[in-house]
């Protein structure tokens, strides 16, 4: 079955192109070297040449069709599962460099499907492909898939705990391994029912994807290594109050908290800690959250104005200790200092 619709054509191969050029980037040019970058980059890659060989086939005719390029694309199918499985793992286990069983795990693999290609070519072998390596192929990629689940189960326990926040790069991690669920499902329906279904499902959520990575506020960090977890939580503590007093005077020199936009990160950046480090210090140290951490630096200093009894109106007092609005300012001055700034005015007038 082929279709000439060219808005169709147009759904399905964006996805492919944009995905072989950012399997590119990850693969020759990103600037951060790691481990979890290449296996992105070859997880994409894969993806691609699969997607780029469905797409090939819905819109060329049978008879025109070069089989080659069918068997590539097949055959790059058969590594997309181990490599969506050693980007988890090497992300989750903050891997610094491919282990020799990783290699050989890899390489037995490529050997394998390349060797088929030459034993039985799929141009003069397409019943034994069809019959037997297509069904090797989607079994394959559903293992590796339930082997990523049980890779991540750290991950989806953490993300049903409300005492505990995913890190937004544990939330990338997460998008990725659905995102190939979604498209390995599309394929395996696409198989009984509609083959175009999995290179439109490939676009969409390839999309979402780089949505995901464009709009996040903190999106410098979906990168980064997952914090490693410790068996102690708190910091000790002579290297606690160390932190703590640096802390305080970076926070008194920066101004940091009259920011409305400031970010755990750009603290973490002048004190030349990791942004995990100074979690954990607030968190497991100091017992209180990175949001109350400020929110108290800007209610001191809202008192320090409002003691000053100057001509301010209360709404400026609140901007100009860090609150983003009126409301923002009255709720939290009301439940740290337990009265209204109003109120607390009124003391010193």
């Amino acid at each position: 079955m082929t279709f000439d619709n060219p808005l169709l054509f147009f759904i399905c191969s964006i996805g492919v192109f944009n995905g072989f050029l950012i399997s590119f980037y990850f693969l020759f040019f990103s600037k951060q070297k790691r481990i979890q970058n290449f296996f992105l980059g070859l997880l994409l890659l894969f993806l691609c040449i699969r997607i780029g060989k469905s797409v090939y086939a819905i819109f060329s005719e049978p008879s025109e069709r070069n089989l080659l390029i069918m068997q590539i694309g097949l055959s790059a199918c058969f590594l997309i599962g181990i490599s969506l499985f050693y980007y988890l793992k090497s992300s989750v286990e903050n891997t610094k460099v491919i282990l020799p069983s990783w290699k050989i795990h890899f390489l037995i693999l490529t050997l394998f499907i390349v060797s088929i290609g030459f034993i039985k070519p799929y141009e003069t072998n397409r019943i034994f492909w069809s019959q037997y390596v297509f069904y090797l192929i989607y079994i394959v990629w559903g293992v590796y898939i339930l082997m990523s689940t049980y890779i991540l189960r750290d991950v989806f326990i953490k993300m049903f705990n409300k005492k505990e926040k995913c890190t937004t790069s544990e939330l990338w991690l997460v998008a990725v391994f659905i995102s190939n669920l979604l498209i390995y499902t599309a394929y395996i329906i696409g198989f009984f029912y509609l083959y175009l279904i999995g290179t439109i499902t490939f676009s969409v959520v390839f999309y979402g994807l780089l949505i995901f990575l464009l709009f996040k506020s903190n999106r410098d960090n979906i990168f980064q290594d997952i914090p490693k977890k410790y068996q102690t939580k708190k910091i000790e503590e002579v290297e606690a109050k160390s932190l703590a007093l640096a802390l305080n005077k970076v926070m008194i020199k920066n101004q940091f908290h009259k920011d409305t936009n400031i970010k755990l990160s750009d603290i973490a950046k002048e004190l030349q800690i990791s942004s995990h480090k100074l979690s954990q210090l607030l968190n497991d140290n100091l017992g209180k959250s990175f949001a109350l951490f400020i929110n108290e630096y800007r209610i001191e200093e809202a008192k320090k104005l409002l003691k000053e009894n100057n001509q301010f109106t209360l709404e400026s007092i609140g901007y100009e200790s860090g609150f983003s609005s009126k409301s923002t300012f009255y709720a939290t001055f009301k439940k740290i200092i337990g009265q209204t700034p109003a109120e607390f005015k009124k003391q010193f007038s």
